[in-house]
């Protein structure tokens, strides 16, 4: 079995961790959104230092590509691409929204066969990034940013199947839903879950290419002058 570290930093709380067999054996969490830089490369050092584990003995880094706070994507992608370039090691990219489905599916046991997951991370005003996954974390409806109407998901009314929102940006479509009923869920997701879709990426190599690879920020950045 792999020894991996994951790295999770696209949203406001950021999270590593070492997975080893298939368990976790070390994990740091943060969340000052602002403070990721700071926080990934000395809890590396601390996670490596409690699990007894060397960076010589990761067998691949993971991270989550995206979508995400770009600003945030930029530290794990770089920090994780980092660590590749210097020890050799393969990288694994997981997308976010991939990441968080995954964790709800895992909570929504045992009626999982019989919903739709939609998670959302907020991207300002009325728009978001999400996905749909069924619950084998086959895509649905494919990542991408979205501006949310009271429509957004009609087309998905077919699949006779009760989709569930979650994600910091659920609470947006909750509010044009008014006389609708929304099914939001509490999600949190961590490196941890990160881990375990990583350790299935590894198995299929199922790596990146260190030299073009880049965080899937599904939106162009802007800046305000």
């Amino acid at each position: 079995m792999p020894i991996i570290l994951n790295i999770d930093t696209a949203t406001e709380n950021a999270s590593i961790c070492v997975m080893k067999d298939g368990e976790m054996a070390a994990y740091a969490h943060h969340q000052q959104q602002k403070e990721h830089a700071s926080f990934v490369h000395k809890s590396i050092i601390d996670i490596l230092h409690t699990s007894g584990i060397s960076l010589t003995d990761i067998d691949a880094f993971a991270v989550t590509s995206g979508p995400g706070s770009y600003t945030g994507l930029r530290v794990g992608v770089s920090t994780a691409k980092g660590f590749c370039y210097a020890l050799s090691k393969p990288l694994i990219f997981i997308n976010t929204l991939e990441v968080m489905a995954a964790a709800a599916i895992e909570k929504m046991e045992p009626e999982k066969s019989e919903l739709l997951f939609c998670p959302m991370i907020d991207a300002r005003r009325m728009e978001v990034f999400s996905a749909i996954y069924d619950y084998e974390l086959n895509e649905v409806l494919s990542p991408k940013a979205l501006l949310l109407d009271e429509n957004s998901f009609s087309a998905f009314n077919n699949y006779n199947k009760e989709i569930i929102f979650f994600g910091s940006g659920s609470s947006k479509y909750k509010t044009l839903k008014k006389n609708d009923t929304v099914r939001l869920e509490q999600i949190n997701y961590s490196a941890i879950n990160v881990g375990k879709l990583a350790e299935i990426a590894f198995k299929k190599n199922n790596f990146v290419d260190l030299g073009y690879s880049e965080p899937e920020y599904f939106k162009e950045f802007y800046t305000v002058n």
